[in-house]
């Protein structure tokens, strides 16, 4: 009896460990950002490849981990031309540096929202930032049979801390391009398949 009700209580707990599992669904999710634009107005472009698994703790958010990597070359301004000039070595340099990448160390309350600190690899360069995201959304059931729920988080950085620093100067006084980047990011999640147990 108490052997049966030991394996009861471990299987249930690994079961919930695994469902606390989410990766990202690539094809729902992007990673957008804005930056100034000859002084005047907000260019706004996106990596449309998201990947990455985020570890939901729903008791305790603040002990949930992430884990995402970004296509660079997956970068979608709208203009064709723009796109290959921020693939190439001005700036993201893509082909040397293919994925930009974000795991968390911490997360902390911050009010009704959270706040995730963690480090930013791009351009071969690595730095803390902080992100605030709301607290995820309730899962789901789509269509398709999966379970799903989704994230939305904004920050902001300065470009030049990781070394993309190309600009041009204008005429009138001030640059083409400005130095800080706001970022909006909306990633839809997709509970993980528990590991299938080793044949005995």
């Amino acid at each position: 009896m108490r052997t049966a009700l030991f394996l009861a209580l471990t299987l249930g707990s690994t079961g919930t460990a695994y469902a606390a599992e989410w990766e990202v669904d690539t094809t729902n999710s992007t990673a957008g950002f804005g930056v100034r634009h000859m002084m005047v107005a907000t260019v706004r472009g996106q990596f449309d490849k998201v990947t990455g698994t985020v570890n939901i703790d729903d008791k305790d958010l603040t002990k949930s981990t992430i884990d995402v990597a970004i296509d660079a070359a997956s970068i979608s301004t709208n203009d064709g031309k723009r796109d290959e000039h921020l693939r190439s070595a001005d700036f993201f340099d893509t082909a040397k540096f293919p994925k930009i990448t974000f795991k968390s160390k911490k997360i902390e309350k911050a009010g009704s929202k959270l706040k995730a600190t963690g480090d930013l690899t791009m351009h071969g360069v690595t730095k803390p930032v902080t992100l605030e995201f709301d607290p995820p959304t309730a899962p789901v059931k789509s269509p398709w049979g999966q379970t799903v729920r989704g994230v939305s988080a904004t920050g902001k950085l300065n470009r030049k801390d990781w070394g993309l620093v190309y600009n041009k100067a204008l005429e009138t006084g001030g640059v083409v391009i400005g130095d800080e980047v706001t970022l909006q990011i909306d990633v839809e999640l997709v509970a993980k398949a528990p590991a299938t147990a080793a044949a005995k």
